[in-house]
């Protein structure tokens, strides 16, 4: 396995996952936020509880590492951060690709239910800054971890290039 040191603040990026369903994405989710420094915040209420042994199998031992911050609402977690602008709301019906958008440090990545993605009036208050994943084939959508993992790679991918990622493999 590669190991990058890196001087880029904590966290690389904010992973919201609104009121999600299914543990084990979360728990594949929360593994990749400990594998990139990022934080996850899950918002609104989960379909199960964050004690489900499914989420913790699928995060693996590496659960007690991660930053794990919970909102009661939208409107709690949208009033925390401190640009907006760098709020990237990931939906099914986007006209913008992620990979049409600068992403940096310290980002926000927000996905919704697996089954009915994020509300609209939450699409519509941010609609210049949902994006979503390119699709070729007649599917409706990726799966919720998949879409995180690509997301936050293509983030690490465009933050390294732009020179604030030490890629010294330790």
């Amino acid at each position: 396995m590669m190991h990058i040191e890196n001087n880029l603040p904590n966290p690389l990026f904010h992973i919201g996952l609104f009121e999600p369903e299914i543990p084990n994405n979360t728990g594949n989710i929360g593994r990749l936020c400990v594998g990139l420094n990022s934080h996850l915040h899950i918002i609104g209420q989960p379909a199960f509880e964050i004690t489900d042994k499914r989420v913790k199998r699928a995060g693996l031992d590496y659960w007690d590492d991660l930053t794990l911050r919970r909102h009661v609402s939208w409107e709690s977690y949208i009033s925390q951060v401190s640009n907006i602008k760098r709020v990237f709301l990931f939906s099914t019906k986007a006209k913008k690709s992620l990979f049409d958008v600068t992403l940096q440090s310290g980002d926000h990545f927000i996905f919704g239910k697996e089954t009915r993605g994020l509300p609209d009036e939450m699409l519509s208050d941010f609609e210049e800054q949902v994006i979503g994943l390119p699709m070729l084939g007649p599917i409706r959508s990726q799966n919720l971890a998949n879409t995180v993992s690509v997301a936050m790679y293509e983030g690490l991918r465009q933050v390294a290039q732009g020179g604030s990622l030490d890629t010294k493999i330790t």
